[in-house]
């Protein structure tokens, strides 16, 4: 998905941050299409050690990303299942929306909870379990990241794999 958005923003820039527990800037703000779609595949679950969901500290390591200068044209892309676990989103998309900065929030899994797929080499290999061996349901939050949406000045969209979203968000 992510992949086929780079592939319609023509020369638009791009940056990627992934996030779980913590958040890492994976690729500055560039114009480099390629490169970008050369980290995004190479994204697994094992890059960040800390589990967790630490949406604000992405959104705070998004918006320092961008140039502080510019006040328009700078747009967040939020991927997530929409649980938090870890800091004030409120006021870090606050923050961001004072500097220029539009949210929107694309919503990933089932409101009524799903198993968290293991891929290894591309294939299936388990669902993600916690200590005790349990596996771990992911619950998407709707509510959180539409609200979310609505304070960043963007709008929501849920995930369906299709197309329908990256055309709804390119324009």
């Amino acid at each position: 998905f992510v992949n086929r958005l780079i592939d319609k923003l023509g020369g638009d820039r791009v940056g990627l941050v992934v996030f779980a527990g913590k958040a890492f800037l994976q690729v500055p703000i560039t114009t480099d299409h390629t490169a970008a779609k050369l980290f995004v595949r190479n994204i697994s679950t094992e890059i960040i050690a800390t589990q967790g969901s630490a949406i604000a500290e992405a959104i705070e390591l998004s918006n320092k990303a961008f140039d502080a200068d510019e006040k328009k044209y700078k747009v967040i892309l939020v991927l997530t299942d929409g649980e938090n676990h870890e800091g004030n989103v409120l006021q870090a998309v606050e923050e961001a929306t004072a500097e220029g900065v539009k949210i929107y929030t694309i919503g990933i899994g089932s409101t009524k909870g799903a198993p968290i797929p293991v891929y290894k080499r591309g294939v299936q290999a388990d669902y993600k379990r916690d200590k005790e061996g349990n596996i771990v349901l992911s619950k998407l939050n709707e509510t959180a990241l539409q609200q979310l949406a609505v304070k960043g000045d963007g709008k929501y969209f849920a995930f369906n794999s299709g197309n329908r979203e990256i055309e709804s968000i390119i324009t």
